[in-house]
Formats: C-alpha cells, structure tokens, sequence
C-alpha cells in the first residue's frame, strides 16, 4: 500500500502526462511524424501517391487527409511544426480536442485542393503534401480571433464587402511574407483566408455554461 505523502506526487504525474498526451497540439505533432515516415516508406517501395494529394481527386480518397500530414522532408516537417507549435497552441487552449482536430484537418484538406484545382486550371498541375495549409489557417484564425482584433472590427462596423476585401489582403499578406519560394501559394492563402474567417467569427470558440 502506497503511504499518502506520495498520493500527491502520483496525482500530478498523471495530471502533467494527460496534460501532455491528452494536448491535440502534441497529437497532431505525433500524426505528423508517423505519416511523414510512411510516406517515406511508400515512396521508398514505389506507393507515394498512397500519401499525396493529386488529380483525380478522390483517387485514393484517403489523401485528402494523409496529405495534410504527410511531409516530402525533415526541414519540410520541422518548419510547419514550429508553426503549429505557436499558433496551434493558442488555438487549442479556447477549444475542444474534436474542434481543433476537425479545423486542422479540413482546412488543410481545402487548402490542398485548391491547390491541386488551381494549379490544374492555370495548366501547371502539381500534386501537394503537408500541413502549411492547415497552419496557416491557425495563423490566421489567431490573428483574426483574438480580443483585439475582435474589439477593433466591432468598432469600425464595417460593410461585409469592406471585410471580403481586408480578409483577402491580410490573407496575401500573411502569404507571401511567410511562404518560402517555391511553396505552395495557392494552398497558403487558401488556408490563411478560412483560418482569417474562422477566427472572425469565433468558429472554435466553445460556449460558456
């Protein structure tokens, strides 16, 4: 039987580890490694389409999701990883694990078939992988959503035709000040506009009781 004096230091053993596990920053960080490293594989025996997102769309249906993790390389990884670190923390602290899991996935999903659609119809078609989409989403729904930012919009009353115009300016800002060359543009400014929408309109933010 364990004596009382180390109840409490099992206690806060348990709550850090589920603080830590139980984190969907650390989760995402881990899914992103274990398909990173698949997709090393797969590319590796000749199945890296198995990860990628490409035309036809759909085809596996699965990419839509595996891409949004799946990364081409270590600096590839690490560099979106910074960003979901920083953004994605402020993000998960005011929201649920579901929400933030379910935010992440479908803008990085969208951000990769406009990307892939995009691309197709200016005749350069491309095939895309990771997170950068869904991270600039993050980005953008931090800027977007917090107090004042908030306070600032509510004042001005602006007409929503004025908030498509500065949502799409901050979104090509945000684009080309943090997009390296030869990135995927259309997949950043895509992601960057919805997390920009998103954080306007306190999409992840859960109801007080």
């Amino acid at each position: 039987m364990s004596s009382p004096a180390h109840q409490p230091a099992r206690r806060n053993n348990s709550s850090l580890s589920a603080a830590f596990f139980g984190n969907p920053v650390v989760e995402t960080l881990v899914a992103m490694t274990v398909v990173t490293f698949l997709t090393w594989v797969s590319f590796f025996t000749g199945l890296g389409g198995l990860f990628v997102l490409a035309q036809p769309l759909l085809n596996p249906p699965w990419a839509l999701v595996t891409s949004v993790y799946a990364h081409a390389g270590v600096g590839h990884l690490i560099s979106n990883a910074i960003i979901v670190v920083l953004a994605g923390s402020l993000v998960a602290w005011s929201t649920t694990r579901l929400r933030f899991h379910a935010f992440f996935v479908t803008t990085g999903a969208l951000a990769g078939v406009a990307e892939v659609l995009i691309s197709g119809l200016l005749g350069q078609p491309t095939a895309v992988l990771g997170a950068s989409g869904a991270a600039f989403a993050l980005v953008g729904y931090v800027l977007a959503a917090n107090p004042a930012s908030t306070v600032l919009f509510d004042r001005l009353n602006l007409p929503p035709r004025v908030l498509v115009v500065l949502v799409a300016a901050a979104g090509l800002v945000l684009t080309f000040l943090f997009s390296a060359p030869g990135s995927a543009l259309i997949a950043h400014l895509t992601g960057a506009m919805l997390g920009l929408v998103a954080g306007r309109m306190r999409l992840l933010r859960v109801p007080k009781r």
